[in-house]
């Protein structure tokens, strides 16, 4: 493995240096193949189930791997809290993959460092699983997204209200990045290093805003705000809720990061809250638009300083930018629903259909998936039309009549919904009982089927069918946990 550190040159006081406190017994649970090819991991350290287990439980360090934590801060359900960083996490170093794209190797669960704020530094088995698999079925699904490479056991217990088993769990991410970071040596008034940090950040996700004169701070935040409108966009095109959008949640490469109390939305509502401690419903599946904004101003306040000296002078040429928000997103939303329904461009019209099928959705308590999944499969299944024309009522003919204004062949149509709608998700009590069994037995085999689904999200496998029912109670009391 051919590690380098980018980070670690911006200096000292973006990180800590700190070494993974090493666990008793380390033991490979599971390894993304995949992944690992993508990577470029070679095939002696890729059959070598022991080495791997020392290298991403901490326990070893590979050659030229630095382990820090880095510092950042963050707003977390609104409230400013000066001081956060990587307190259960250590970043051992970069890789190239084929691509020759650089990424962040990171252990989670790998003890304490300076910034832990006297927590354990350890992961529960349950959620580093939980990572993995819902960080599989997002990079499925075509979402942008961090990535699990390994999940290993430690032989050690952590507590966690009771005592669970431990596991150490190796994400992959373009960056580890965030709005938080910005706001670290913003509220420090440490311009030098936020000069810094800009540069790095441009220079390895956006580096063609190098080959402009004009203001790069503005285009950043610009570029950035693009990338998080495309990200919720394609989070609500799945039903997915992540939870705790905190500021240091954002990553500013536009990637899914930290999977904590994360879920998917079964019955279409846009208020649908599932993490036990968003008690206010701050993060809500339909206030996922609203909080990026948010998210996007404070990263905007941070900025405002390498905009211009002058804040004044600063603030005049960010507001225009930010106003523009809400018209993008809509745009970006109402673009992806139209893709759902098989426009292949959105029209004023077709504004009203979406609009009116949401409600459709909202009051008879439809399920999300499902019904999008019914009607791509009732454009050539008359039985199933005429389910939906009684379900939907009017709604159904009005759309088939939309869909015949634009005179497009219905299997380039289907082939357009099918491209949208996947088939299948990782539904909360599937994932609830495949965590089960596998911390229960210490079994890999049902995360593992339920992983080859979703892997598949857009085609019907043979075993697809065992994971498409909703839950007998519909997640009316489903609560998820962050699991620190």
């Amino acid at each position: 493995m051919k590690f380098s550190n980018s980070y670690i040159h911006l200096g000292a006081a973006f990180y800590q240096r700190v070494i993974p406190t090493p666990v008793a017994n380390p033991e490979l649970l599971f390894w993304n193949t995949q992944l690992a090819d993508n990577l470029q991991i070679n095939e002696s350290l890729a059959s070598d189930a022991r080495l791997k287990a020392q290298y991403f439980s901490g326990n070893q360090l590979p050659e030229n791997a630095e382990s820090i934590a880095l510092a950042y801060c963050g707003h977390q359900f609104g409230h400013l809290s000066p001081q956060l960083g990587d307190g259960r996490a250590h970043l051992i170093g970069e890789m190239l993959d084929k691509n020759n794209q650089r990424v962040d190797i990171q252990l989670k669960g790998s003890g304490p460092t300076p910034f832990s704020r006297q927590g354990d530094g350890r992961c529960a088995l349950g959620p580093a699983i939980r990572e993995y698999i819902m960080s599989e079925a997002m990079y499925f699904l075509a979402i942008p997204t961090s990535r699990c490479l390994a999940v290993v056991t430690t032989g050690e217990s952590v507590y966690r209200e009771t005592l669970k088993p431990g596991a150490v769990v190796t994400r992959v991410a373009s960056s580890h990045i965030r709005v938080g970071t910005f706001q670290y040596f913003a509220i420090r008034n440490d311009i030098a290093s936020l000069t810094t940090l800009l540069e790095h950040s441009i220079n390895r996700h956006f580096p063609e805003i190098n080959n402009t004169p004009t203001n790069k701070p503005l285009q950043f935040l610009e570029r950035v705000m693009t990338k998080q409108i495309e990200l919720v966009v394609e989070w609500m095109r799945v039903g997915f809720i992540h939870g705790v959008m905190n500021t240091d949640n954002v990553t500013i490469s536009g990637e899914t990061i930290d999977f904590g109390p994360c879920s998917m939305m079964g019955i279409y509502d846009p208020n649908t809250v599932y993490s036990a401690i968003d008690t206010q419903g701050r993060y809500a599946f339909g206030n996922q638009p609203n909080i990026t904004f948010w998210n996007m101003t404070r990263l905007a306040e941070c900025l405002l300083p390498l905009i211009n000296q002058d804040e004044k002078e600063g603030i005049a040429l960010v507001e225009p930018l930010l106003m523009t928000f809400s018209q993008q997103f809509e745009q970006a939303y109402f673009s992806m629903l139209a893709r759902k329904l098989g426009l292949p461009k959105i029209t004023p019209s077709d504004h009203a259909l979406i609009t009116d099928l949401l409600e459709n959705m909202k009051n008879k308590k439809l399920d999300y998936t499902q019904l999008f999944t019914e009607l791509t499969q009732s454009l050539d299944n008359t039985n199933l039309a005429n389910d939906l024309k009684d379900k939907l009522g009017d709604w159904y003919d009005t759309w088939r009549a939309h869909l015949a204004q634009t005179q497009v062949d219905i299997k380039i149509t289907k082939t357009l919904m099918k491209k949208s709608n996947p088939v299948v998700i990782p539904r909360n009590h599937h994932v609830e009982s495949v965590l089960k069994s596998c911390q229960e037995t210490g079994e890999t085999k049902a995360v593992d089927d339920f992983l080859t689904v979703l892997r598949s999200p857009y085609d019907e496998l043979t075993t697809t069918k065992n994971y498409q029912d909703t839950p007998s109670d519909h997640d009316r009391h489903y609560q998820t946990f962050c699991g620190t």
